[in-house]
């Protein structure tokens, strides 16, 4: 698997023009922003790191690591550059720090995240609402769409640990910014499929709990979601 991720990064990067290439801000550098910052640097985009320590020295061997142009800089400043923004942060912060990202008018947001909390050894949604409706309340002139948030970052960088291909639910209102996360996902070696709108995203991160209750119950490889043609 990982030689045909190389591959179809290589095809990828002689495919995407410079017109064509995005600048993607990841905000937040921890085990998600990791894993797909340099994913998307593959592809042929630019990524800008947002950090609240741009210069500390894990992010700065993260940005060498990324390539492609990749860069770290003060969470605002890495949105304002930029056409793409992934929310890698935790998911009860995501109110917070939405907030604090200055103008996201139409710009993509990629929502990760889960707003879940570990309440007596079970993972539990703490939101009234989904992630995807508490930063489009914050800049209702973004498309978001949730995606990544059903999988682990180990598999996002090499599917076949789950025996691949991995499918990652798209939920949200613009079908051209699910389209385009679309591409984004294909070219990691995963398999997008478009289960609705924003209503829909609840109940992907109601899956994201079901699949770290079922890692902390049997400790074990743990389940992913696929797609398959019916015969």
């Amino acid at each position: 698997m990982r030689m045909i991720k190389s591959f179809l990064a290589v095809l990828l990067c002689s495919t995407i023009t410079v017109a064509q290439a995005d600048t993607i801000a990841i905000i937040g550098t921890g085990n998600v922003g990791s894993a797909l910052g340099p994913e998307f640097a593959a592809q042929g985009h630019t990524i800008v790191y947002g950090s609240r320590n741009p210069n500390d020295r894990d992010v700065a061997e993260l940005v060498e690591r990324t390539g492609n142009g990749a860069s770290a800089t003060t969470q605002a400043d890495a949105v304002a550059a930029a056409d793409i923004v992934v929310l890698a942060v935790p998911g009860t912060l995501v109110a917070e720090i939405t907030a604090k990202l200055g103008d996201l008018s139409r710009k993509l947001i990629i929502d990760p995240t889960n707003p879940i909390k570990l309440d007596l050894l079970r993972m539990r949604h703490v939101a009234a609402t989904s992630n995807v409706d508490v930063i489009q309340s914050i800049a209702p002139a973004a498309d978001v769409v949730k995606a990544f948030n059903t999988l682990g970052w180990k598999v996002m960088i090499d599917p076949d640990i789950a025996g691949g291909p991995v499918s990652v639910p798209l939920a949200g209102d613009s079908g051209r910014a699910k389209r385009k996360v679309a591409d984004l996902v294909r070219g990691m070696g995963l398999e997008p499929i478009d289960v609705g709108d924003s209503d829909n995203a609840r109940w992907l991160e109601g899956m994201a709990i079901l699949l770290i209750n079922n890692n902390i119950l049997t400790p074990r490889p743990n389940f992913n979601f696929y797609l398959r043609e019916m015969d």
